[in-house]
């Protein structure tokens, strides 16, 4: 059985805190009633795709995150229900598909938009624990009303890292000595603004919070959000080091595909606007991108990646230093991934795997992992410069497709709280449920192994994904059109056996598709063609297929 979902998809279902701390936490105390409640860490990364060694990648150097996998539940198949990062980050905090919070770009705030929906540590926050947000959760500005939803989800105001004003300015010193805004943008710490960086922040600032929640008889929820790998890819420069230029191989299929429909395609438009970008000339819409300047993406984006790593490394480190390894929920994810290349495009912005596919792992005391011993590490800090850390493998994976936007109602299982019930369509008026499933069950391993109805059917899972166009031919706006310029709607069903998409006419008037509206379609079958280079929508030999998929 399919999830309840907005019309759309149901057409488609076959086809200075700190200071403040103190009050809020005796409030807090006082108010809450239960005993023996799981705390929660949520730890949010920017344009992460799975290129993490858990994921079976030999190249990235990730110990620390491997580490965190070997302890948990990693789910090999998981995908964001758009790949951009505001739509993506309301609809998995609130629950709901794009086509529920409306917002498909950056320029709205669900609540006044949409409907007043309840996000995730608003739910808890109403469930006694005293929630905190570090770096971005919430996408900044108007899609989180400016204030990353701010009084409903957070017990006291999130904090941003004072450095993050730096990010897009010159700060990255050129070949010429000068400073530029580059995508590239390898730096000495001491060099740069406040002698810091963002993510480097947001771990010290986690920590000060982990300690504080520390002395407090609160559950607590914190939700800590990473940049990078978002561009500009602005990281330590030692990080190079671990990815020689000679080590790093182009993306298994670089070329723009043949049959791909022109809407289809992402000009990255964002990379072009870069200083060092902007130099090499490149053309529009279809570049390509030289070869060595490839290969120096590439190796920024592992090198950010490594960075990373070191940051989780040093905030679960605490958590086990603390002792709240055996009371705390981690949950470990992307808002959407990024193209390095594949089918000719970069960054996010699409309905492909590498665009839409996201790490996502819980660690669950006591589920995923015996509870730790007294005494014992679960997260000891690990040098990704250290050669020889051995590779840790998942503790338990599955293969099985799942959706962010399941991840409201699964955290809620996990920690003990009532599961929001499913949405109706419409929900609009419904300020508390989910249109994501409960993944539970994948947590209850020996009643899965025993029980054959607890096993899901592969061939009955979906994880749908859509991406907006305001105009057949890639343009200037392609990659983020606001909703007044948005034309066609791609909506992108993944099976374990295919990627399916249509593209097809909308109207951002009344936020309605026209499936009898068809500009283009793409059919990718999985085992024969993985990576999504051979569009047979068209083919006459599988052209009865694809119309079996529409609505």
């Amino acid at each position: 059985m399919l999830p309840p979902s907005p019309p759309g998809w149901r057409l488609l279902r076959l086809g200075l805190v700190l200071v403040s701390i103190g009050a809020v936490l005796e409030a807090s105390v006082q108010a809450n009633s239960a005993t023996g409640a799981l705390n929660v860490l949520l730890i949010i990364v920017d344009d992460l795709r799975p290129s993490l060694g858990c994921y079976g990648d030999k190249l990235v150097r990730s110990p620390n995150i491997d580490q965190l996998a070997s302890h948990s539940l990693l789910f090999q198949n998981a995908f964001a229900q758009q790949a951009v990062c505001a739509p993506s980050r309301v609809s998995f905090l609130t629950g709901r598909r794009p086509d529920t919070t409306r917002l498909y770009d950056f320029n709205s705030y669900w609540r006044v938009h949409a409907g007043n929906f309840s996000t995730i540590p608003q739910y808890f926050k109403e469930n006694g624990y005293l929630t905190m947000s570090v770096g971005k959760v919430f996408h900044p500005g108007i899609s989180s009303n400016h204030s990353d939803d701010s009084p409903y989800s957070w017990s006291f105001p999130p904090y941003h890292p004072s450095s993050e004003k730096y990010e897009n300015t010159k700060t990255c010193r050129g070949q010429d000595g000068e400073l530029h805004a580059n995508l590239l943008c390898p730096v000495d710490i001491v060099d740069v603004p406040e002698g810091t960086l963002p993510d480097k922040q947001s771990t010290e600032q986690a920590i000060r919070l982990l300690e504080k929640m520390k002395t407090t008889g609160s559950p607590f929820f914190l939700a800590v959000g990473y940049h990078k790998p978002h561009i500009p890819f602005r990281y330590p420069k030692e990080f190079q080091k671990l990815y020689p230029l000679e080590n790093i191989t182009l993306a298994p299929d670089p070329q723009v595909p043949d049959g791909l429909p022109p809407v289809a395609y992402n000009p990255w438009m964002d990379i072009r606007q870069r200083e060092d970008v902007q130099a090499l000339n490149i053309s529009i819409p279809y570049g390509p991108i030289p070869v060595d300047f490839q290969r120096k993406i590439r190796q920024s984006y592992f090198a950010s990646v490594s960075y990373l790593d070191t940051q989780v490394g040093h905030l679960l480190s605490t958590l086990d230093d603390l002792q709240l390894a055996n009371n705390t929920i981690i949950v470990f994810t992307s808002d959407h991934g990024w193209a390095l290349g594949e089918h000719g495009e970069w960054a996010k912005y699409s309905n492909f795997d590498v665009t839409t596919r996201v790490p996502l792992m819980f660690y669950v005391p006591g589920r995923t992992a015996l509870l730790p011993k007294a005494g014992e590490k679960f997260f000891p800090y690990l040098d990704p410069f250290d050669s020889t850390t051995e590779l840790m493998e998942p503790g338990r994976q599955t293969m099985d497709l799942v959706e962010l936007v399941s991840l409201f109602p699964t955290l809620a299982a996990l920690a003990g709280l009532q599961v929001p019930p499913h949405c109706p369509v419409p929900s609009f008026h419904v300020e508390l449920c989910r249109e994501g499933q409960n993944l539970l069950k994948h947590f209850r391993f020996h009643d899965v192994e025993n029980d054959p109805y607890l096993r899901s059917n592969p061939r009955e899972l979906i994880a749908y994904s859509q991406y907006p166009r305001p105009a057949d031919s890639p343009q200037w706006n392609s990659d983020k059109p606001s909703l007044k310029d948005i034309k066609i709607m791609g909506y992108s069903i993944r099976t374990i056996d295919y990627r399916y998409t249509i593209w097809v006419g909308f109207n951002p008037d009344e936020f309605m598709a026209n499936f009898s509206d068809i500009h283009a379609g793409e059919l990718y079958f999985v085992d024969s063609d993985p990576l999504e280079d051979h569009n047979i929508y068209n083919d006459s030999q599988h052209g009865e297929f694809a119309q079996s998929l529409m609505p």
